[in-house]
């Protein structure tokens, strides 16, 4: 299955789900020392390997960070084909003055927010589904 593309449909039915935890960005240039079933997300970049990881996690590996974020997963199938899905909610996101990290995955868009506003984030996600 590819995943729901009609961005009404994906608004309406996104239901955000809060998961707990402390999360964070870090840099690596090797992962040869990192076990990566710790690891939400690697992404490689020119200047070195971004991780997502849980704090406790970069804590463990002394790995630096700036950013504590909260992570939301939006528990709708959105088709990697999907367009207008992060512009909506990161735009509603905006007008309240939280910052968004997003990954989309194959089978979901993610979203980290300072851990801050979470639960205003949460509030105005799920407006949409009203």
């Amino acid at each position: 299955m590819s995943g729901e593309k009609n961005l009404e449909t994906l608004l309406k039915s996104m239901k955000p789900k809060h998961n707990v935890g402390e999360f964070v960005f870090c840099k690596t240039d090797n992962l040869d020392e990192i076990n990566l079933s710790q690891i939400i997300m690697t992404f490689k970049e020119a200047e070195s390997i971004t991780l997502i990881t849980k704090k406790e996690i970069a804590d463990q590996l002394n790995l630096d960070y700036s950013f504590i974020a909260s992570w939301i997963t939006l528990t709708v199938h959105s088709s990697l084909e999907a367009v207008g899905l992060t512009a909506a909610f990161s735009k509603a996101l905006t007008e309240h003055g939280i910052s968004c990290n997003v990954v989309a995955a194959y089978y979901h868009d993610h979203i980290f927010v300072d851990k801050k506003d979470t639960e205003k984030a949460m509030e105005i996600l799920n407006a949409f589904s009203k």
